[in-house]
């Protein structure tokens, strides 16, 4: 099978821990352990987030006193690629010898007339006070708004159109190699008015962009995986229930939270309402299981699953 896995934060940073690369190195390689039995028995492409470490750099670039102005969101979005891609490579190098593993920096395209951009919603770094966050608006051109009792920087969301780099993906994968890519849902670039890329301040939906990706390079499953066994209706309440076997049209009829379960259902609902095939929703020390069917939330188009085609 063609697996595309979509990790969660907690790969890199547990809840309640400091971004110290000592810690993350060390969670990389711990997430890697799971994932390494997928990649010994099946073609896998594997894309991170990036938000806790796009948080560090960005607070550095604003507090540095030898730039005159802050790195843009795409210039960090690239350098976390690189650092998380680094973690990643190394770690399953060394626990898949002999097998090729590949890093990429990727772009991601989205539409320059996306009216994302006209509402900037996506909070990004640090907290401020009204006062902070208005000069820093004044001086950068930031949008800021209220976030709770502080003010935080807000920038677009757009929604990913295509991984620039699919291509070179498909075919490292077709010839054996496993495909480290996308982290953070991709750097965000626009066509500009001469048909040449160019980076913009946004931020895209990683779960989004990861089934996209999935999709476009015809995977056989897509799991998100993260730090929660199941998807829950009712979240949080006495009727809490874990879902099991589901279908896009039943999840959809349910209310999640769009700050952290409603971008992941979207990416696996959409998933299977445009391919027929399989995505889920669990534990990335689960993995093996939810491909067999033994974990995980499934959703599938009619709740079947395993197929007798992929035992």
């Amino acid at each position: 099978m063609r697996v595309v896995v979509a990790l969660g934060g907690n790969a890199l940073m547990r809840r309640g821990e400091r971004p110290d690369a000592v810690t993350q190195r060390t969670n990389v390689a711990t997430a890697v352990k799971s994932l390494a039995p997928l990649a010994e028995r099946h073609e896998l492409i594997i894309t991170h987030g990036n938000g806790p470490q796009v948080g560090v750099l960005a607070l550095e670039s604003v507090n540095d006193p030898n730039l005159s102005r802050p790195y843009p969101l795409d210039t960090i979005g690239a350098e976390t690629q690189g650092m998380i891609g680094y973690w990643m490579l190394q770690a399953l190098q060394n626990a898949l010898p002999g097998r090729q593993v590949m890093a990429m920096i990727n772009q991601t395209l989205v539409s320059a007339v996306d009216p994302a951009f006209d509402e900037p919603t996506k909070f990004v770094g640090q907290v401020y006070t009204r006062e902070e966050a208005e000069k820093h608006a004044q001086e950068y051109g930031w949008t800021v708004r209220p976030d709770g009792d502080h003010w935080r920087r807000v920038v677009p969301s757009p929604a990913p159109q295509r991984v620039i780099e699919t291509r070179l993906i498909r075919t490292l994968v077709r010839n054996g190699t496993v495909v480290v890519c996308a982290g953070g849902g991709g750097i965000p670039v626009v066509r500009n008015d001469r048909g040449q890329l160019e980076g913009v301040e946004a931020v895209i939906d990683k779960d989004l962009t990861a089934s996209m990706l999935a999709e476009t390079l015809e995977a056989d499953a897509f799991l998100i995986l993260t730090d929660v066994p199941r998807v829950m209706r009712h979240f949080g309440t006495p009727q809490q229930e874990e879902i099991f076997h589901t279908t896009p049209w039943e999840l959809r009829s349910e209310d999640f939270p769009a700050g952290s379960m409603g971008p992941k259902v979207e990416a696996v609902a959409g998933f299977v309402e445009r391919t027929g095939d399989m995505a889920a929703i669990g534990r990335l020390d689960q993995c093996h299981r939810i491909l067999e069917g033994e974990a995980g939330t499934i959703v599938t188009p009619n709740a079947t699953w395993p197929l007798a085609s992929t035992l």
